[in-house]
């Protein structure tokens, strides 16, 4: 196992309900490459769909929920570049920054996208696989 710190896997909402084979093959990825994490079982939505569509209120609730549940962790691993965006680039628009300013700024400096977390921290740039494109 790679000694990391604290990893959490976020499963988006649309990949827990439409695509769950998805977040399943992020589990064998991380497994695969010797990274332990944590599976949050109060985790929720991010937010996005209710920020896109001008519901404010209701995104900031669901960001302060991802913001309490990935609180602790040194990573945030998830299989969705939008939704790693949305925390990234918009949840400082929808959450007070004097009152959730350093978890905030932590949480998106510590949120990767899958591929992303494979390249950029684990420095794996090429590995085996099959595609069933192929």
């Amino acid at each position: 196992m790679r000694d990391l710190g604290r990893v959490g896997l976020f499963i988006p909402c649309y990949i827990d309900q439409a695509y769950p084979h998805v977040g399943m093959a992020a589990v064998r990825v991380l497994d695969r490459l010797g990274v332990g994490f944590e599976y949050p079982s109060d985790q929720t939505c991010c937010g996005q769909p209710m920020f896109n569509s001008g519901c404010f209120r209701d995104a900031a609730k669901l960001a302060r929920k991802v913001l309490k549940t990935f609180r602790g962790y040194d990573y945030v691993v998830c299989p969705s570049g939008s939704c790693t965006g949305m925390i990234r680039e918009y949840y400082d628009l929808l959450l007070d920054d004097d009152k959730d300013g350093p978890d905030l700024r932590r949480l998106g400096a510590r949120t990767y996208d899958l591929c992303e977390f494979i390249v950029d921290i684990l420095g794996i740039e090429t590995g085996r696989g099959t595609s069933p494109t192929r």
